[in-house]
């Protein structure tokens, strides 16, 4: 669905270098959005950008310094919290450090880029935030303390940026999305495939889609598929929501 009020909008999208933060930025960018992606690779960040015609900002998200923060757009019409990382350990084993690194990453960095675009946003009367969240942003998993914990924070911090948006014209909603066909599950399959000894098709079976009606990945595309609609005009009543793009997994 093409959305021909997005024309002329600045966005800017986090982690945009690759998997769902890539498909973000070519589905904005085919709107006629001016696309600014941030992301810690920069070989990846300067291909993307080059394919897309979009902007490209290397910066660490997980370790963001005011410099860091000044070097991005705050003049964006729409942000896009896409940046995140997964580690998987039982609680008692689960690294401080790591933990900490994820909570940064994932929900402190979203807040300073909140509050970094929001002013122009309120000034003009018009945004979208869009925070890529997660069915663990819902639900919670074993071994995932550190991502569902920062899930769960993102979905709050949202809510409370759509309440506070809704004079101003800006609306803030969670995408929350099951297993996704990026690099990082489809390592995570093999990886369990050989520790379990089985094939990577019962790995997915078994493991990644026991919870799910559709019996299938997300493709990336379809995540930006939502994200896009999400930034029409059309979405101006739908603010502090958090929508199960997870094949049934949370009807269940």
């Amino acid at each position: 669905m093409t959305s021909s009020s997005l024309h002329g909008r600045t966005a800017l999208v986090t982690g945009g270098a690759s998997g769902i933060g890539r498909a973000c930025v070519a589905a904005l960018a085919a709107e006629g959005v001016r696309v600014h992606l941030a992301d810690v690779d920069a070989a990846t960040a300067t291909t993307t950008a080059a394919e897309t015609g979009a902007v490209a900002h290397v910066v660490d998200l997980a370790d963001l310094t005011d410099d860091g923060l000044a070097g991005l757009p705050d003049d964006v019409d729409i942000l896009v919290n896409n940046a995140g990382v997964q580690h998987v350990a039982a609680l008692h084993e689960f690294a401080p450090e790591r933990f900490a690194m994820m909570q940064r990453l994932m929900v402190h960095t979203p807040f300073l880029l909140m509050r970094h675009c929001l002013p122009a946003m309120y000034r003009k009367g018009w945004g979208r935030l869009i925070n890529i969240s997660s069915v663990h942003g819902v639900r919670a998993s074993p071994f995932k303390a550190a991502y569902v914990a920062a899930k769960h924070g993102l979905e709050g911090l949202s809510k409370v940026a759509a309440l506070e948006g809704a004079p101003y014209g800006v609306t803030s909603n969670c995408v929350d999305p099951g297993y996704v066909r990026t690099a990082l599950v489809e390592g995570q399959v093999r990886a369990q495939a050989q520790s379990r000894g089985i094939s990577t098709t019962e790995v997915l079976d078994e493991v990644f889609l026991a919870r799910t009606a559709v019996k299938r990945l997300i493709e990336p595309a379809e995540v930006a598929a939502v994200v896009q609609w999400l930034c029409g005009d059309h979405s101006a009543h739908l603010t502090g929501a958090s929508i199960p793009l997870d094949g049934g997994w949370t009807a269940a």
